[in-house]
């Protein structure tokens, strides 16, 4: 099995979807105008699931299920 450090990989993630949600907020009306803004809301999810990952790390690490 292949050792993966999670909290790297959430990190990163959560990062690239928070970097995406404030390079499209200043285009909040032209995404609006366009029928695109759900792309800044996918962003914003994906920004908060991901920090809400983190406790579940936490969590799974000290039971050691994630190695």
């Amino acid at each position: 099995m292949l050792a993966v450090d999670a909290r790297k990989v959430i990190g990163l993630g959560t990062a690239a979807f928070l970097l995406a949600f404030l390079v499209l907020l200043p285009f909040y009306g032209w995404l609006g105008d366009h029928g695109h803004r759900v792309w800044l809301w996918t962003s914003l999810a994906g920004w908060l699931l991901g920090a809400a990952a983190f406790p579940l790390i936490r969590k799974h690490s000290g039971e050691g299920r994630l190695g």
